[in-house]
């Protein structure tokens, strides 16, 4: 977690802890520094009391009034919050038509989603996985603290620069306004980015409303505060998950809870810088065996080569921070996170499609993902569980050639739909495969993942995956390594599809795949019993309206406006109108990654989404998968010709 985001909550926190009752003079001696000094002053009195002295719950409610910069789930939030040290803290909140609850309960930790009437507890001493009973989790949750003791806290004031904006009328309250800022000093010394912090404070000193603001990542976040008070302490059965009637109860491991919620807080506020204009630098960072990871134009590109154990190790060494923050925020952010939303406890759901998808994988792959765990220090079952992820994924893409462009090239576009905000975005990278004995590839993804959705391999074949329903139809080949097989094993179209018709798969997902040497593309729609492929110009049920050399798959609204921007376009498309076919309500906003093909050149365009920008929309970089793996040719790797 950023310590920004950090301080911003704790001095929210301080600044929403009630103190003693009796009514203030308002002071007009009293110094901007002396203000906000005896108003911390009090409240640190009430959060850390003299020993001895009776426990107390504290109680308090916010409402969020303004969340510029942050995430979108924290539009319209209000919440209920209590806390009694040093292990209790309970929080209710509502967002929309959303509501949950969570709670630290001594050494326990409960989620509960409200809507969906299922909670999970998470408690030391049980397995973490089904799949390995000693895999028993003996977290031990230590104490509620503030970040800081108290000495250094009562110093921040003194720290700061605090300009005294009045007494003004706020609804119906006569309210002081103080607007504090880090001194330059303290901000260099706290390793911190410049922010304001903006009380409104009542004839009590108590704060009604808090503003944290910080410029360079155009954070806004405003909370407005209610009901401060000190009550007798709560009794055990109110820090308690009691079930309510059909509600659906899961013991889990206590860290699966503790590891969402911090992977929750460290997204908060988190800012993905901006790739900029291309440069033409090119860098290696490391090297591993025959594996190197370079930096072209500020776009990570790993080079792996060698045997799925030789792999394995070269992307687990050359990525591994990059491997864990990924594992950590698919399994535990998105992952646990998912389960408050579909009502389902998501490691029950996702161990039992493995046992299923198990069976169906290459002992190299299993291989291949074993060594890169060892090598990146991650639990091997983390690792596994997290490669079953990109089953998940939905998304849009066509192929268009011959008479459907202007020079009669072919151009394969991809748009990624999902998951962009979650953290992915930091971790992409485009990776260079020459496994021993099969096709070199070209993957564009995130670090870890070991199978593909997006790809195109030296025999200028290229694919892209678009997710179709979910039925919990697991007893197949995981779809990202029947991907990656298309690519290191077979030299043609026909070939490819002959390798995905015949394998076995799971649940419904649909391709777009293209042969640069044929000319030639197909459309796929693969289920665990069907196999449908669809021509170029041909006509389909859900493809109402074909193009004469050209494959279109998308849903709804977007498969319209991509066919009413190609027939706009029709014999005129070349490389940056390709582009342009894929820019919103084309992709959604979920947009993680968009690429553009051209597997007869071997070319390809890259771009990830950024903060303020889905991918279509952000810096992309030009490579050509032939000069990647000439180790003795500069990569060129640029922004297309406008």
């Amino acid at each position: 977690m950023t310590r920004s985001p950090l301080l911003a909550i704790w001095l929210l926190a301080f600044a929403a802890t009630p103190f003693a009752s009796a009514q203030q003079n308002r002071d007009t001696n009293r110094t901007p520094v002396e203000v906000v000094s005896a108003s911390l002053g009090k409240i640190l009195d009430l959060v850390q009391p003299a020993e001895g002295a009776p426990p107390q719950t504290f109680f308090f409610t916010f409402e969020v009034k303004k969340s510029d910069g942050m995430p979108k789930g924290l539009v319209d939030l209000s919440a209920k919050v209590a806390v009694q040290f040093p292990d209790r803290l309970w929080i209710s909140a509502d967002s929309g038509d959303k509501s949950y609850s969570l709670a630290r309960n001594h050494q326990e930790v409960w989620v509960r989603s409200v809507a969906k009437h299922f909670g999970v507890i998470g408690k030391p001493g049980l397995a973490r996985f089904a799949s390995d009973p000693d895999s028993i989790d003996r977290t031990k949750l230590g104490d509620l603290k503030l970040p800081l003791d108290r000495q250094k806290l009562m110093l921040l004031p003194f720290m700061m620069d605090i300009e005294d904006k009045k007494w003004v009328d706020y609804e119906d309250l006569r309210v002081h306004v103080l607007q504090c800022k880090l001194k330059k000093e303290a901000l260099e010394t706290l390793k911190l980015p410049p922010f304001k912090l903006k009380l409104w404070l009542d004839t009590n000193d108590v704060p009604v409303r808090v503003a944290y603001q910080v410029e360079e990542k155009k954070i806004d976040l405003q909370i407005v505060i209610n009901r401060l008070h000190a009550e007798e302490p709560w009794p055990d059965e109110r820090w308690q998950l009691v079930p309510a009637k059909d509600e659906k109860i899961k013991e889990v491991a206590v860290s699966h809870v503790t590891r969402f919620i911090d992977v929750w807080v460290s997204n908060l506020g988190e800012k993905i810088p901006s790739l900029g204009k291309a440069k033409g630098e090119r860098k290696v960072l490391a090297t591993e065996g025959l594996g190197r990871l370079e930096m072209i134009d500020g776009m990570r590109v790993l080079f792996l080569k060698g045997s799925p154990d030789e792999m394995g190790r070269q992307q687990g060494v050359l990525m591994k921070h990059q491997i864990q923050q990924v594992k950590e925020r698919i399994l535990y952010g998105v992952g646990v996170g998912s389960s408050f939303m579909k009502g389902d406890w998501f490691f029950s759901e996702i161990e039992t499609a493995e046992k299923k998808l198990s069976k169906h994988m290459d002992p190299d792959y299993i291989a291949e993902m074993d060594a890169m765990a060892a090598a990146a220090g991650a639990d091997r079952q983390e690792i596994r569980l997290a490669n079953y992820f990109p089953e998940l994924f939905h998304c849009s893409g066509f192929c268009l050639y011959g008479k459907a462009t202007a020079t009669g090239k072919m151009y394969h576009g991809r748009i990624l739909d999902y998951l962009k905000g979650v953290g992915l975005e930091q971790s992409a990278v485009v990776t260079v495969r020459e496994p021993a004995g099969r096709n070199a590839w070209v993957n564009i993804g995130y670090a870890g993942f070991i199978g593909s959705v997006t790809a195109m391999n030296e025999k200028r074949l290229s694919i892209g995956e678009m997710g179709g329903k979910h039925d919990g139809e697991w007893d197949g080949k995981p779809m990202a390594e029947l991907v990656r097989e298309v690519m290191e094993r077979a030299n043609t179209l026909d070939e490819a599809l002959d390798i995905m018709r015949k394998s076995p798969r799971t649940c419904e997902y649909f391709y777009v795949l293209a042969d640069g040497n044929s000319k030639r593309a197909v459309g796929i729609r693969g289920t665990p019993t069907k196999f449908e492929t669809i021509e170029a110009g041909e006509k389909h049920d859900r493809l109402p309206e074909p193009i004469t050399d050209g494959v279109v798959l998308s849903a709804d609204k977007r498969y319209e406006k991509l066919i009413e921007r190609i027939k706009e376009k029709m014999g005129k498309i070349d490389g940056p109108s390709a582009w342009e076919l894929m820019k919103k309500p084309v992709a959604m906003d979920s947009n993680i990654h968009t690429v553009l093909f051209m597997p007869e050149t071997l070319e390809f365009w890259v771009a990830n989404a950024e903060s303020d920008k889905v991918a279509v929309d952000a810096e992309r970089r030009q490579f050509n998968l032939l000069k990647l793996l000439n180790r003795d040719t500069q990569t060129a790797a640029t922004t297309p010709k406008q």
